[in-house]
């Protein structure tokens, strides 16, 4: 006994998510995009969500029309998610989620914010009241599961027709195990990522605080770089 139940208890072990309806608030952003056409190559079903239903439809046709993507209001979107995906500018994080409460209420909802700033120095971390931005995703959704993933994601990777395969890992956090299970196996949907646990909730202010360390390398670099975690 003790071999199958090594096995089912192991940490690379992922749960099916086939079916999942995946909603991406903030679609029409770059980020949102790349990663609603990243999700959708993998089979999922995918609703882009933007303030303007128009618009979040327009985006969608832009990622071609034989992928299962659709466009709706950020409200539309959220209701009809399973695992709901905030790709929203900082600065309209608190309102955005704060309106969507009911919608989310019982829903996986994944944080990649960064709250960051840009001077004439680089970019920043931003102080966050509660720590971080998936901590006030937390506060603001009581009744949701949050987690916090896909923050060191390139855009134009993801974007790029050319890159079959995204050479990264991606570090999932949170407090419920298998949401944050559910997120590790919607990262690992996209070709050559691994989704990662990386810990609890509390921890995510220096993983957000992190995207400021990868723009300037990128910067400096000229590249689009991420992360791997090695020996796991």
């Amino acid at each position: 006994m003790i071999g199958p139940m090594a096995e089912q208890n192991s940490p690379h072990d992922l749960p099916d998510i086939a079916g999942r309806t995946i909603a991406v608030l903030g679609g029409t952003g770059d980020q949102g995009r790349g990663l609603a056409r990243r999700f959708a190559l993998a089979g999922l079903d995918v609703v882009i969500g933007s303030r303007s239903a128009e618009r979040a439809q327009a985006a969608a046709d832009d990622l071609g029309a034989d992928l299962p993507v659709r466009g709706a209001d950020n409200a539309a979107a959220a209701a009809a998610g399973d695992i709901v995906i905030v790709a929203v500018p900082w600065e309209g994080h608190r309102e955005l989620l704060a309106s969507l409460e009911e919608e989310l209420a019982g829903k996986i909802v994944v944080d990649c914010v960064n709250p960051l700033g840009f001077d004439k120095k680089g970019p920043y971390a931003l102080p966050v009241e509660e720590g971080s931005a998936a901590q006030q995703a937390e506060a603001v959704l009581p009744r949701s599961r949050v987690v916090a993933a896909f923050h060191h994601v390139s855009a134009v990777v993801l974007l790029d027709p050319e890159v079959d395969r995204v050479d990264l890992d991606v570090l999932v956090l949170g407090d419920d195990r298998a949401a944050t299970d559910e997120v590790r196996a919607l990262a690992s949907s996209i070709g050559g990522v691994r989704g990662i646990y990386g810990g609890r909730l509390r921890n995510a202010h220096q993983v957000e605080a992190f995207t400021a360390n990868l723009i300037a390398i990128n910067r400096r670099y000229k590249a689009h770089a991420g992360l791997r975690i090695t020996d796991v």
